[in-house]
């Protein structure tokens, strides 16, 4: 296959996966016009993902080239360099990145399977940024059984996908990752707009066709939701999907979106309807699917105004990620009930679990979901043993907002959280949008003013209105008893014995001087001693005793600690959701009405 010729695009970057075994992707960009003092960076962030993640740590051997002279290359700081040439003389720089992340966020290379992200290959040339650019990924004669996807329009490819792209600018090419290898691969139609999936690392007994009528339903269900019978703001869409033995996550694009589960999840050959539906992991994947392409119109298109325009260089704030996640949040579960993909009971148990989720986390008494959003950048992305103590997370409450919301909506009987969430595109042209947008559509659609309700929920750190709301559509909620970690005050992880990983404040274990790092060994009570290896084991070995006293090791020392054991009774941080009127429940999760086309 010919190579697309530099001159066709003002940027053009050839990305060669040759050095797999290495773990090393070969990147040659050619800027047909530089600037004299042509200044490069590779971006320190990816959209989506709110953290500095330092891209520029894998790049090496960057040197830079004019009619096969080299061209000197200063360094400016941490992620940028300045190129001394000749103004409107092809410039060419070569180098190297290193691709050990097997996530959705940077970049991978292996013998097995290659991914990437622009933002983690290549270079941004400043001062166009808005340029055509143009990306040739060639295949090396050893990875002859791969193919290629991406989201980006080809230029000129072979049949297996390898060859050359094109983007608009800059923006374009770090929003369309690509994803290589043995693939497995099925197309579909949503709504008569073509879609398509990739599988990486799947084990022989995947059930593809299964996965593929499960996502068509959930794509045409949102597609439907957004626009009734009209069309979707993409003409084509692609889900890649690399199925590991331990992970799960994803990152939305606007025509595309890379996932990762555990292939334990994947639906299998001959598994009935009832074991898969009765499978959590394959529930949560279909959600992971569903929130992701949600986003396609949430947050990719609707999005914060502060994300007009990315600036890769440094953070990006809003305090709205509330609206952008956690709405959206609320919609991938609601999505499989009307999809028809899970039922009433098993969509009330991920609602009790996100309820739960949040009552059991003191931080949303000190910080606010707005403020959250703010500082996600420094306290989601980097939580250690004090985040459930010091912030919420912006997608759990968030998506609690919004059934409150929904909720209160419905129960005034004028418009609903879906008619908002519509209104709000009309009203933005699908495109950057502030608070003050949702409460201007809430108020045209309901005929009042709802600011009060979002200084609270959002801005405030109260607890939520979710009984009152619930109980309006025939859903109760019931306080239930804890677990024994959470009575405690305390997240441990268990593998042989019982490793404290959290303390919560204002918990039994706090008052008894417990903190993160610790092992407990062993507890005294009622003058014996015994050793624990899981925390279950506490009620047995208690008995009736109120107070025993727990064994404990930090940093090697052997401490006693006196610790007050709570009453099993059911406790206001844990609940559960019961449909009292069937009825009343059904309009409220039974399936929308369609919006006009």
């Amino acid at each position: 296959m010919p190579s697309l010729q530099p001159a066709t695009t003002a940027i053009h970057y050839r990305i060669d996966p040759g050095e797999c075994r290495a773990h090393l992707y070969r990147v040659t960009l050619t800027v047909a016009a530089p600037a004299a003092q042509q200044e490069l960076s590779l971006p320190v962030w990816i959209p989506g993902s709110y953290l500095v993640r330092e891209f520029s740590k894998n790049l090496q051997s960057l040197r830079a080239r004019q009619g096969g002279a080299e061209v000197p290359l200063a360094q400016l700081d941490k992620h940028r360099w300045v190129a001394q040439c000749r103004p409107g003389e092809p410039l060419e720089l070569s180098y190297a990145v290193a691709a050990y992340d097997n996530s959705v966020r940077t970049a991978w290379l292996d013998a097995t399977r290659g991914f990437f992200n622009a933002t983690s290959l290549c270079l941004r040339v400043h001062g166009q940024e808005d340029a055509p650019h143009g990306l040739e990924v060639v295949r090396p004669p050893e990875l002859a059984g791969w193919s290629l996807a991406t989201g980006l329009a080809p230029l000129q490819v072979d049949a297996s996908g390898f060859g050359s792209y094109g983007a608009r600018g800059y923006d374009e090419l770090a929003d369309c990752p690509v994803e290589m290898g043995p693939l497995w691969t099925a197309s579909f139609s949503a709504c008569g707009v073509p879609h398509r999936l990739v599988v990486a690392g799947a084990a022989p007994s995947f059930d593809g066709e299964r996965l593929v009528r499960d996502m068509q339903r959930i794509c045409e269900e949102a597609i439907r939701f957004w626009h009734g019978a009209g069309q979707p703001p993409f003409d084509g869409y692609l889900f890649m999907l690399n199925a590991v033995n331990d992970g799960y996550g994803g990152l939305e694009h606007r025509n595309s979106t890379a996932l990762i589960c555990s292939r334990r999840d994947l639906p299998r050959l001959g598994q009935s309807d009832k074991d898969l539906r009765a499978s959590d992991g394959y529930t949560t994947l279909l959600g992971l699917v569903s929130h992701e392409y949600f986003h396609a119109w949430n947050v990719k298109r609707l999005r914060p105004a502060e994300f007009a325009r990315y600036d890769y260089a440094r953070e990006n704030y809003t305090a709205l990620l509330w609206f952008f996640e956690g709405f959206t949040s609320y919609y991938d579960d609601l999505l499989l009930r009307r999809a028809g993909l899970i039922d009433h009971a098993g969509y009330l148990k991920l609602l009790t679990k996100a309820i739960n989720q949040v009552l059991q986390t003191p931080g949303r008494l000190v910080q606010s979901v707005a403020q959250a959003s703010f500082d996600a950048w420094i306290k989601y992305y980097r939580q250690d043993e004090n985040t459930p103590n010091a912030t919420v997370s912006y997608y759990t409450k968030g998506a609690l907002v919004a059934l409150c919301l929904d909720l209160a909506l419905r129960r005034e009987g004028r418009t609903t959280l879906d008619d908002a969430m519509r209104a709000l595109w009309q009203r933005t042209g699908g495109g950057p949008m502030a608070e003050a947008d949702v409460l201007a559509v809430l108020q045209e659609l309901s005929g009042r003013d709802w600011s009060a309700e979002i200084a609270q929920w959002v801005h405030g750190t109260a607890d939520l209105p979710l009984a009152e709301l619930l109980a309006a559509h025939g859903i109760t909620l019931q306080a239930d008893p804890a677990q024994t970690a959470q009575r405690l005050g305390l997240r441990v992880a268990e593998n042989g014995g019982i490793q404290v990983k959290t303390v919560l404040r204002g918990g039994a274990a706090e008052a008894a001087g417990f903190m993160a790092g610790d092992e407990w060994l062993a507890l005294e009570a009622q003058g014996q001693a015994w050793r624990l290896l899981k925390l279950d084991e506490l009620a047995l070995y208690a008995g009736s005793a109120t107070e025993v006293t727990a064994l404990i090791a930090r940093d090697r020392r052997l401490l006693r600690l006196p610790l007050a054991l709570p009453a099993a009774d059911a406790a206001a941080d844990t609940v559960r959701l019961d449909v009292q009127d069937a009825a009343a429940a059904q309009r409220w999760l039974g399936a929308a009405a369609s919006p006009p086309a």
